[in-house]
């Protein structure tokens, strides 16, 4: 009696394959990321171009969704008779979720198309192989500093994002109920602790070594030219995003287990 084994249709063979190699990929990163040269100059340029330029984008995002989120919970809220929990229900929702993976998202879209595109470029042109003949460890110097910067530029980034969110709910709030900042903010913070704003501001780096390392991946491996330049630029959001989100559920569930009494 024979049994015919079923193939494994050869996209999930080519989708695995590509997550063994970005997994290879940021391996070699951590490990690489403690020798010598440290290239401190370099990440430090990174820092500025992933968290500095992308101040303006976490403002206007952050303010935006702190008004809609504010909207959205009076309108329930009022129901209820709970209006007064407004603004401890918004800080709720920005510290613990929103802030974090939307601060992900927005910085994998334009961050990490950027460094897919860099050095997608780079490749092409044949730059990196420029840099090492000059005996200039490009892995080193383009991919773990880019996502050194990553892990360091997201938790910051958050933060501005979670203030401008709070910032945005209050002046949506005060329009309507003329309440004043100091009231707003004591009630915003009455029942969150600081590990409650810690713990899911510590996840985005984690959230920033993900975008770093499959960004610098699509990009550090592009192939065909001005078409691949392009489809590294888009890899890079597409596989970056879809981790965040992935990785995002484990983590809180991750939170939650270690940290019962600290997690919103």
């Amino acid at each position: 009696m024979t049994s015919s084994a079923h193939p494994v249709p050869t996209a999930v063979r080519a989708a695995l394959s590509e997550a063994g190699l970005i997994s290879a990929f940021a391996m070699r990163a951590i490990r690489v990321a403690f020798q010598r040269p440290f290239e401190l100059r370099e990440v430090v340029h990174q820092i500025y171009i992933t968290g500095w330029r992308s101040l303006p984008l976490m403002m206007t995002s952050g303010f935006a969704i702190g008004v809609v989120l504010s909207m959205h919970t009076r309108a329930t809220m009022e129901r209820f008779g709970a209006a007064a929990m407004i603004p401890g229900a918004l800080a709720i929702a920005l510290l613990s979720e929103t802030g974090p993976l939307l601060t992900g998202l927005l910085i994998s879209g334009r961050v990490g198309a950027g460094i897919g595109a860099e050095l997608g470029g780079m490749r092409v042109t044949s730059q990196i192989d420029a840099l090492e003949s000059l005996a200039v460890d490009s892995f080193h110097y383009l991919a773990v500093t880019r996502i050194i910067a990553c892990m360091i530029a997201l938790p910051i980034l958050t933060t501005v994002m979670n203030f401008s969110g709070l910032i945005g709910g209050f002046l949506a709030e005060t329009a309507v109920s003329n309440v004043s900042l100091h009231p707003y903010f004591l009630q915003a913070f009455a029942d969150i602790g600081f590990m409650d704003f810690l713990l899911p501001t510590l996840k985005t780096v984690v959230f920033g070594f993900i975008i770093g390392a499959v960004s610098s991946y699509c990009g550090y491996t592009t192939t065909g030219g001005s078409e691949g330049i392009g489809r590294a630029s888009t890899r890079s959001v597409v596989a970056s995003s879809m981790l965040l989100i992935v990785i995002n559920v484990l983590l809180v569930r991750i939170i939650f287990l270690l940290f019962p009494a600290g997690a919103l």
